[in-house]
């Protein structure tokens, strides 16, 4: 029993869940909070919402903590935005512990889909890469606007982009820079390379470093991108562009363009960049039309990529999906996806995601509702309410951060419910089905196989 707990399946939960409660417990002392109480219930959601890189608060992160709670948060995205997985095995590494076979195993195939790799280097580029990232995007917000980023801020709000947490030391989120073009292009890079993952951001520069080397030195082979980063940065461009052109439209539609074209198209493009996990808005939520919001939930479900700081079944989950969906209309046996066809442990994968999110968010959609309202609210009075909590549901297990004001009003019930979506959805359901999955043996007699009709 004892090895099936501390298993690579289950140490990143105990760690995770370690992580969590050690910052509610420094978030709840009076130095975190010198200008007014909070409640051990909003500590736990507030540390589970950085360490899960969530971005949903109850009080304003700014003017409610002191620099010391905020450090505490700004700690706690780190943590959470480099995964625990990376952080498990960094400790490993450090303690000169042996690391075994099965722990490779697992490390590789989370975060590099890779098995065969070496620990330490890969640890050294995670670390590198986000830290330059992070440290180019910080001077990069206070080098455009000293004022409103103070050296802190700017790094606080730059490792909050990339580890697409969300959280901001303004009340307003990011909302004075509307249209600041510069502002919301730094942004929309450290939520993007947080999103696509530690393997493809490696890959993309060792790709660009060969480039620089083969016009140098004349080769005429140069590195070619592998079969998954392809597929992450098409998925990504795609959910993208398609994301502004609808919200652009239905702002537009409705009167809510801003002041011009120029405001109106940034706020198009943050607004869709933002929804894959990261949680910053330049608009205010609770202002947008249905059709914008609707779309939202989608591209939060959708969420970053694998092995990456963003939550959400992931682009190449959603990528296979449409690949299933679209070998069905045609009639084909192989689900192709570029120049490869998916195995069945694959799709099976795929359909197990899927399926539990959808359950896991109806289900939270339903208790959020009933315990809103009691659900016996008539539909036509409280429509807009189950909107509400389904944007909120949906935001905290992808781990976005987004919210149409919802948060700050819950009771201690329905936090503590949002709490377990955030757990879940950031070590994602099929890592959690796998982990009990571990405790089972598997059955040593087989049935008889028979066909039913569906549809």
């Amino acid at each position: 029993m004892r090895n099936k707990l501390v298993s690579p399946y289950w140490l990143p939960v105990w760690f995770f869940a370690g992580a969590i409660l050690t910052g509610a417990l420094l978030l709840h002392l009076d130095a975190s909070h010198p200008g007014g109480p909070l409640g051990f219930v909003d500590a736990l959601f507030t540390a589970t919402s950085a360490m899960c890189v969530t971005g949903l608060v109850v009080v304003d992160t700014g003017t409610y903590f002191s620099t010391f709670g905020q450090n505490v948060i700004l700690a706690l995205i780190q943590a959470g935005g480099l995964g625990i997985m990376t952080f498990t095995t960094l400790i490993i590494q450090l303690l000169g512990k042996h690391v075994s076979l099965n722990d490779r195993i697992a490390v590789g195939q989370s975060l590099l889909r890779d098995p065969n790799f070496s620990l330490p280097r890969f640890l050294l580029r995670v670390l590198v890469w986000t830290f330059a990232l992070e440290g180019a995007g910080a001077l990069a917000l206070w080098a455009m606007d000293p004022v409103g980023f103070s050296p802190y801020s700017a790094v606080f709000h730059s490792v909050s982009a990339f580890c697409n947490a969300g959280f901001s030391l303004y009340p307003d989120s990011l909302t004075q820079w509307a249209g600041h073009g510069g502002m919301n292009t730094v942004f929309i890079v450290l939520i993007t390379a947080g999103g696509l993952g530690f393997f493809v951001l490696n890959e993309c520069g060792m790709l660009l470093w060969d480039s620089v080397l083969n016009r140098w030195r004349r080769r005429r082979k140069p590195l070619r991108l592998s079969w998954h980063s392809t597929v992450v940065l098409q998925t990504s461009v795609f959910l993208v562009v398609v994301g502004t052109v609808v919200i652009f439209f239905a702002e537009g539609a409705a009167g809510n363009a801003g002041n011009g074209f120029r405001e109106h198209f940034w706020a198009a493009l943050f607004q869709s960049v933002t929804s894959r996990t990261a949680g910053f808005n330049t608009v205010e939520i609770g202002a947008m039309t249905n059709v914008s919001l609707a779309f939202m939930m989608l591209l939060m479900l959708v969420g970053g990529s694998p092995g990456s700081c963003a939550g959400g079944i992931k682009t190449t989950t959603f990528r296979a999906l449409c690949g299933f969906v679209w070998a069905q209309f045609r009639g084909w046996r192989q689900v192709r996806i570029g120049r490869f066809s998916l195995d069945q442990h694959s799709l099976n994968t795929v359909v197990s995601l899927v399926t539990m999110t959808f359950l896991l968010v109806g289900a939270g959609t339903l208790i959020l509702a009933a315990l809103d309202s009691g659900g016996s609210g008539p539909y036509l009075m409280a429509r807009d309410e189950f909107l509400a909590d389904m944007f909120e549901v949906i935001s905290a297990f992808a781990t976005v951060g987004l919210s149409t004001g919802l948060t700050p009003t819950l009771g201690d019930a329905e936090k503590v419910v949002v709490i377990i979506l955030m757990f879940v959805g950031r070590l994602g359901p099929v890592w959690l089905l796998s982990a009990l999955q571990s405790w089972q043996s598997e059955r040593r007699f087989r049935v008889p196989t028979a066909n039913l009709p569906f549809g």
